[in-house]
């Protein structure tokens, strides 16, 4: 699990077949595999959107919804990418999702990892 923490759309492409393209750096580290699952929710219009991701040229800090999602998302929007994963119950205490912190160019400023705190935990 993963998540690109408002990142910058550059390019909506009405005529391409469908899915994300994002730059390979942001998918590396993010963990983020080519054709794997992801949702991207809008901070402009509330939209959110499933399709899969696929890796676009590396360092240019590209981020371009294709196809029918180019209607709801548009260059300079900002944006949330979260990668899905399945589990079982059991994996879920040893998860660590990767969350990618990105600039206005989408360059990455962070990476952090998070974890589950048990449930017994004192704040």
């Amino acid at each position: 699990m993963a998540k690109i923490h408002r990142a910058t759309v550059t390019e909506a492409d009405l005529n391409y077949v469908g899915s994300i393209t994002i730059d390979e750096d942001l998918l590396d580290a993010a963990g983020i595999k080519p054709f794997q699952y992801v949702i991207i929710t809008s901070l402009a219009n509330g939209t959110f959107w499933q399709t899969y991701a696929i890796a676009g040229p590396r360092g240019k800090g590209g981020i371009c919804l294709n196809g029918s999602p180019a209607h709801h998302f548009k260059p300079g929007d900002m944006v949330i990418i979260l990668a899905e994963a399945w589990l079982e119950p059991s994996e879920l205490q040893n998860l660590t999702p990767t969350i990618v912190f990105v600039d206005s160019n989408n360059k990455i400023t962070d990476v952090k990892k998070h974890s589950l705190l048990p449930h017994d935990a004192k704040a």
